[in-house]
Order: structure tokens, then sequence, then C-alpha cells
């Protein structure tokens, strides 16, 4: 039986929201397009019907997670982004968590398109979190740029430390008081 065109598309966006939660959860280089194609329900021999290489879908997957972040900030008072993303929840939740937090430091070591992807997410998401216009205001961009790297890196920080360890909520509670406290 043949694929119609929109089956092929809706397949492509499966196996990329897949690859999303997959590469955030066990990184890049603990997924393989095998183990990524069975997950999504597909076979292997199909990946190749939809992206030139893995990176081809690490690039696409990561933009995708990025987006997922950003809209959760649409419409939210950036307190309330600020408390939501640096929560024990958001820190545990690694697979449908910020792609920035869990891949930030593998995109450092992957192709150029990868690396543009993370790039162009996070002037998306610096947009989304903008109170005022970027352009006009340099001096907010740098506010909301220190607020958005300090939050990932709280995250960051947080997740190395052992589950059930007191550093970790202690991470995530000082840089949102001190996030919220400059804010304010």
């Amino acid at each position: 039986m043949k694929v119609t065109k929109a089956q092929a598309q809706a397949n492509r966006a499966h196996v990329v929201e897949t690859a999303s939660t997959l590469f955030r959860e066990r990184g890049y280089d603990g997924v393989g397009v095998a183990d990524l194609m069975a997950a999504a329900g597909f076979t292997h021999g199909g990946f190749y019907k939809h992206f030139r290489s893995k990176a081809d879908l690490m690039a696409e997957s990561a933009a995708c997670g990025i987006a997922q972040t950003a809209a959760l900030s649409v419409g939210a008072a950036r307190p309330d982004f600020v408390r939501a993303y640096l929560s024990r929840q958001h820190r545990d939740a690694r697979a449908t968590g910020c792609t920035m937090a869990a891949l930030g430091g593998d995109a450092a070591r992957q192709p150029h398109e990868v690396r543009t992807s993370f790039a162009d997410g996070i002037e998306r998401l610096l947009a989304t979190l903008a109170l005022t216009d970027a352009d006009a205001e340099p001096a907010a961009r740098a506010v909301t740029l220190d607020q958005l790297a300090h939050m990932v890196g709280a995250i960051v920080m947080s997740r190395a430390c052992p589950d059930d360890s007191p550093l970790a909520d202690e991470i995530l509670a000082v840089c949102r008081d001190r996030i919220l406290a400059g804010a304010g």
C-alpha cells in the first residue's frame, strides 16, 4: 500500500518528535537509528526516506524541542516561566524538558547544522521571552540572555547531582530566587 504525501509528512513529524524525546533522555550518542525508528514504530530502512543523515534528524529534533520550550513561555509572565523552568518537576523531566539543558553540551561537538539549529532556537526563545523589542533595547536583550543562560546552567548543574541530593534542590532554589529578585 502506497503512503500518501500527507501520511509521509505525519510519519516524519512523528519520527522527529520521538527523536526529540529520546535524544533529551539519552543524549545523541545514546540513541541509534535502529532504536529510534523502532521506538517510533517504523523500520530502520525507512529512516533514509525521511532524512539524509542522523545529523539532519538531530538538527530537526533540536528545533522541535526548543520550540516546545518556547511554546511554554508564550503568554506566561516571566516570573511564572522562571518558576516552572527552575522547578524540580522540570529538572526531573529529562525526556520532555529543555533541549538546551539536556543537549547543549552534546551540541557543541556536533555538525554545523545541529549547532545552527541550537543558535536559531536560542534566538527564537530570546524573542519569545523578551519583554521589549530586542533591537530597540540591547540592555533588555542582555538581561534576557543572562537569565536564560542562568536558568539553563542551573538545570544542567542540578541534573549533574544525584537525584536525592539536597544540593540539586539548592541550586534550583538559589538561581530561581536570584533571577526573580533581579527581575523585580
